[in-house]
């Protein structure tokens, strides 16, 4: 354990250990980004086609961006994403401007977690929905309805809400030893364990279960389900598609946030980078594929519609679940393995504006996370107010953060490790690393990356924003 010293009077504290860095960067990435939001998102855009895209996306633009987002944490004299950055480009003689990069992630990762929090709240209020039979013996259309019933009570879901904000400050307030590490050495573990077994129960449970596939033909749901998720139609990419993808990787490990700059700063010399970086991915990628396999193939064996979008772990899995012996139990794994994951994600969003607000004003760790806590109260209250409508607040907070904030910061972290800072402290920061897996990586970065990036920006704008106006 030690302490950083910046260039101002405050310092702040290492990792305990390489261990409690990995789990709180993989407890950072591993989400509801990798349950609720993946399973939504690869149902909606065609199964195979969109993993198929979205693991390139991972390996081609998630892991340099994240190993340059750790690279400017650990080689900067600040503990803030945003100080860290304008830090780099002094010593590196290139405008503070670079800044903006940090800054917009910052911002996005705050809106995230404004609306991240009311998503927790439904999470929430679903364990008890289950531990006590709220859906038992009900018509899947009723089971249906309990989503949109509890989502437009938002006087019940504040109660739920307000409860999760705070538990998301204190832990916050506790600091990265007793806070950020504690939570996720303690929950990512039972994560996991929760994780395998309900993956091995929807594979399972669904293997005897024979169904009717689109053509009339009988096939095994288990088969169906994997089928789906493993075995691409080419023909369903399109740029939606490549953008939605985009935007999920982005969401899912948590890059363009702000976030992972920030746990870099907190990074000591020993701990290798790229090898680090690569374990994340990895794990994220693999917790998002095996959230997958725990729900598909349950939703394929009770012939439910897989294209439904955020209902489907609200309103498809809990219909699905009740039906199974001990679905009440099961589900409430289900919900309890996501609150886990929400937990330790929410306290990594809500840690870069601490930091800055820290650095900037001296003001204790305390003082500050209680003040931005009740900010963040106020914005996602908002949220909880105006939440199922096509054009509500969420969707335009998920919108402009994952389709456009996080791919943008993340643009320009490539931009500026690759061709503006500084070869020396960037070599510095990669230290043992072999010099073929250095090459490539830079090449990730500085070419790869980017162009990916800009790319996808460029014509998911015109696809989406400007065609339909010259059409």
């Amino acid at each position: 354990m030690g302490e950083k010293t910046m260039a101002g009077p405050v310092t702040h504290e290492f990792w305990s250990s390489r261990f409690a860095f990995l789990m709180a960067a993989v407890g950072s990435s591993v989400g509801l980004g990798n349950l609720w939001r993946f399973s939504a998102e690869a149902g909606t855009n065609g199964g195979g086609a969109f993993v198929v895209v979205y693991v390139g996306c991972i390996l081609l633009i998630g892991l340099p961006i994240l190993m340059s987002e750790f690279i400017i944490g650990r080689a900067s004299n600040a503990a803030s994403a945003v100080n860290s950055v304008t830090d780099l480009a002094e010593r590196s003689g290139v405008s503070r401007g670079w800044g903006s990069l940090a800054w917009v992630g910052m911002i996005a990762s705050f809106l995230i977690v404004a609306f991240y929090c009311v998503v927790a709240a439904w999470v929430l209020s679903y364990i008890p929905k289950f531990l006590f039979g709220s859906f038992a013996g009900q018509e899947p259309e009723v089971i249906s309805a309990q989503f949109g019933e509890m989502a437009n009570n938002s006087g019940g879901v504040m109660w739920w809400f307000t409860g999760f904000v705070i538990l998301t400050a204190w832990l916050v307030s506790r600091g990265v030893h007793k806070g950020i590490e504690w939570a996720a050495k303690f929950l990512m573990p039972i994560f996991f364990i929760l994780l395998f077994s309900l993956a091995a129960y929807g594979l399972f449970s669904s293997f005897g279960v024979e169904v009717t596939t689109e053509k009339g033909e009988v096939s095994n749901a288990g088969y169906q389900a994997m089928a789906f998720l493993f075995a691409p139609d080419f023909s369903k990419i399109n740029m939606e598609v490549i953008r939605s993808a985009l935007g999920q990787a982005f969401f899912s490990i948590g890059i363009g946030s702000a976030i992972m700059i920030t746990y870099g700063s907190y990074l000591s010399q020993s701990v290798n980078i790229p090898k680090s970086a690569t374990i994340i991915v990895l794990t994220d990628t693999g917790v998002a594929l095996m959230a997958g396999i725990a729900i598909f193939p349950i939703v394929f064996a009770h012939g439910l519609a897989v294209n439904s979008g955020a209902g489907l772990f609200f309103e498809t899995l809990p219909i699905a679940l009740v039906s199974n012996p001990g679905g009440q139990f099961v589900g409430a794994a289900f919900f309890l393995l996501a609150i886990f994951a929400a937990v330790t994600s929410s306290i990594s969003l809500l840690e870069p504006s601490v930091a800055y607000v820290m650095e900037k004003t001296g003001v204790s760790r305390k003082q500050v996370t209680w003040a931005l806590g009740l900010v963040l109260w106020a914005v996602g209250a908002g949220v909880v107010h105006n939440t199922l409508e096509a054009d509500s607040y969420m969707n335009f907070l998920d919108g402009i953060t994952s389709t456009w904030m996080l791919p943008l910061s993340g643009m320009l972290v490539v931009l500026f490790v690759g061709w503006r800072m500084n070869k020396a402290l960037v070599d510095e920061q990669m230290h043992g690393t072999s010099p073929w897996a250095k090459a490539l990586l830079l090449f990730l970065v500085r070419f790869v990356a980017p162009i990916a990036v800009g790319t996808i920006l460029v014509f998911g704008t015109w696809e989406k924003y400007l065609k339909p106006l010259f059409a």
